[in-house]
């Protein structure tokens, strides 16, 4: 077995099954695991990585409540930023779901298509929490559009970068080819590490500076440590984990968790460090009233300046003439507090 070796996919396809291992090797029949899960047959259809796929099904779901809870603070700072990264992660999930169970097989000229789409995707998503991560530098305000702007265009430029970088190599041009993977393996590898170091500093130094709470570290820290434990168990303990399970899953299954795990973090994250200010915030909350008028003098003021604070509870089922005083109706109960003799 080769060992490991830089801008080599080698070593890291005979520890799990990546959905560009098919697509790379001088063979011709792509980079085989050593190890990987049994596979299941559905209506004459053979499902590869079967848990897998359950853990991206339940990432699709988990993603959409955490958009759902995004968009409903609608005054936190650097909302519709951050939601724009779980768009992206929701995308890749869905495509990855086709590509690791081979519904699309991987002799198909679309499956070709589909992996590099895939790998400008997962460049995509990395930039895209790099940036959210100087959000909250304010550089430019966010929501505004020079913000919005810049990060959806230059998401869209490392899409590209990734996606040509993978026709190139899987093709075999611009000085790439399945056997030179360079390239391919610092777009997929190496940039989405050194993206997520950038954000882990910034945010540390984020929230080291501004803010008075250290809670917000214990998020960070939980994050690094799936994504952390993630890469392990992929790349240096996939044959292990195969091995151990008796193949019934392998390292692209805790893999897949792990990653979904530290996206949640950086949800719980965001959140944790983002207060709704609820003078413009739009929802259930209930208001809270000041009324200044002269006939409400002594009515519900202890220091009888004419100011009466109403819960918004206090208006449901009521007409407003209720709170005034009405000499003429005293047999019902009135006049309320206070000497209004004539």
């Amino acid at each position: 077995m080769p060992g490991f070796a830089f801008g080599s996919y080698s070593f890291i396809c005979d520890e799990i099954a990546m959905v560009v291992c098919p697509l790379l090797g001088s063979s011709g029949l792509g980079l085989e695991p050593v190890c990987y899960s049994r596979n299941v047959e559905i209506n004459k259809t053979i499902i590869f990585q079967p848990a897998t796929c359950f853990i991206h099904i339940a990432a699709l779901v988990m993603t959409a409540i955490m958009v759902y809870h995004i968009r409903s603070k609608y005054t936190a700072v650097g909302r519709k930023e951050i939601v724009l990264f779980f768009y992206l992660y929701a995308l890749s999930e869905v495509l990855v779901i086709f590509l690791d169970s081979a519904i699309v097989p991987t002799y198909s000229a679309a499956y070709t298509y589909l992996t590099a789409v895939y790998v400008g995707l997962k460049t995509a998503i990395f930039w895209c929490l790099l940036i959210n991560g100087f959000v909250g530098f304010q550089f430019a305000e966010d929501g505004t559009p020079k913000s919005l702007w810049f990060l959806r265009l230059s998401s869209v430029v490392l899409f590209a970068v990734g996606l040509f970088v993978s026709i190139a190599t899987f093709k075999g041009f611009a000085g790439m080819s399945p056997t030179k993977q360079t390239g391919l393996w610092i777009v997929e590898l190496i940039f989405p590490l050194a993206c997520v170091i950038i954000y882990v500093v910034s945010q540390v130094l984020l929230v080291l500076r501004t803010l008075d709470d250290r809670w917000p570290l214990g998020d960070i820290t939980f994050g690094l440590f799936f994504f952390a434990a993630g890469l392990i168990l992929m790349y240096g303990f996939g044959q292990e984990v195969c091995r151990a399970v008796k193949h019934y899953i392998d390292g692209t299954f805790f893999g897949s968790l792990c990653m979904l795990l530290a996206v949640m973090m950086v949800y719980k994250y965001w959140d944790s460090i983002t207060k709704e200010d609820l003078e413009f915030s739009v929802g259930s909350k209930q208001a809270v009233w000041e009324v200044k008028d002269p006939l409400f003098a002594g009515t519900g003021s202890s220091e009888g300046d004419g100011t009466l604070s109403v819960s918004g509870n206090d208006w449901r089922g009521s007409s407003p003439n209720r709170l005034a005083p009405t000499p003429a109706k005293s047999a019902m109960g009135y006049p309320p507090l206070g000497n209004y003799s004539h």
